[in-house]
């Protein structure tokens, strides 16, 4: 049986399919809503245009809401983007924090501008993915660890975001959440297999990766990415996602996705208009793919992948 959950904040529907097997207990389980915003530099717009999204997927029940990275603002240049950047316990974050205690849900901020240690002196910021439960406690936080650093003159592609971010440290361990054991990453760490199953081997049933793709990037490889560390770690993956133009420089390329354990498209928001999709994360489908194809009990010891170095 297949049902559709969608919001949309246009006429135009998301393309999603929610593969419901049992209406009794999905019912029962809290649905992950994965959203699609259009940030600008315009913080108040932005927190407003969020609010909506978190307040419309309670009303549906919604029991944890992802945001994309950037989802607090994405700036014109490196001066603005600094510029607007808050420390953790600034005005942005305490704002969502009431959200999330007022509208009783968990809340995935993907991607958030947060003041370094050594702001003063070195002026760089964190790019940080930030967990909140439903009483407004932040619960974890996840600072990027691969920083996108690309030129591609022939696609239009030229971002640096070492010129302003510092690399995250080290990786979280995954969070239990009412959805299941949510492993964290942001937007380019997509690409580093190594990272995904690291929380996988921690007991990740779910990845996360929110994001702002740019359209070349995304056109080419947001799907096959998303699906391929589904795949290989056998968990669900959400990926929150920015769309459209934020301001004369830059666009990106949307199509917030949900993939089930075997690598199924769930849900795509599509590539033009904000939204979000409603998916139900069934925790037997995970056990059940894992089961059937044990990859993990095959996997060999980390000494076996590393004797190439050694010959």
């Amino acid at each position: 049986m297949f049902a559709v959950r969608c919001i949309v904040g246009s006429s135009r529907k998301c393309l999603v399919k929610i593969k419901l097997q049992n209406r009794m207990s999905s019912s029962s389980r809290p649905l992950a809503a994965v959203c699609q915003v259009t940030a600008t530099p315009d913080k108040e717009a932005n927190f407003s245009a969020c609010e909506q999204l978190v307040e419309e997927a309670k009303e549906r029940g919604a029991g944890m809401v992802f945001l994309p990275e950037g989802f607090d603002y994405i700036g014109s240049s490196r001066e603005e983007t600094l510029s607007l950047s808050e420390t953790l316990d600034g005005d942005i974050i305490c704002r969502y924090t009431r959200l999330a205690r007022k509208s009783q849900v968990w809340l995935s901020l993907g991607g958030f501008h947060e003041r370094g240690h050594d702001w003063e002196n070195d002026r760089r910021i964190y790019n940080s993915h930030i967990i909140i439960n439903d009483k407004g406690d932040i619960i974890s936080v996840y600072r990027k660890s691969h920083l996108f650093d690309v030129e591609l003159p022939e696609k239009g592609v030229s971002l640096k975001e070492s010129a302003f971010t510092i690399p995250g440290p080290s990786l979280v361990a995954p969070v239990q959440t009412p959805i299941g054991k949510l492993g964290l990453g942001i937007c380019y760490d997509l690409r580093f297999p190594e990272l995904s199953l690291a929380l996988r081997q921690h007991g990740a049933e779910i990845l996360t990766y929110p994001s702002a793709f740019t359209v070349a990037t995304g056109a080419a490889h947001w799907e096959v990415l998303l699906r391929a560390r589904a795949i290989e770690t056998q968990c669900f993956v959400l990926a929150a996602a920015q769309v459209g133009p934020h301001h004369e420089k830059r666009s990106s390329y949307g199509h917030a996705l949900a993939v089930d354990p075997w690598g199924e498209l769930l849900a795509d928001c599509g590539g033009e208009k904000p939204g979000v999709v409603l998916v139900d994360i069934d925790p037997e489908k995970v056990s059940r793919t894992r089961t059937n194809m044990p990859v993990q009990q095959h996997r060999r010891d980390a000494a076996f992948y590393h004797s190439l170095a050694q010959t």
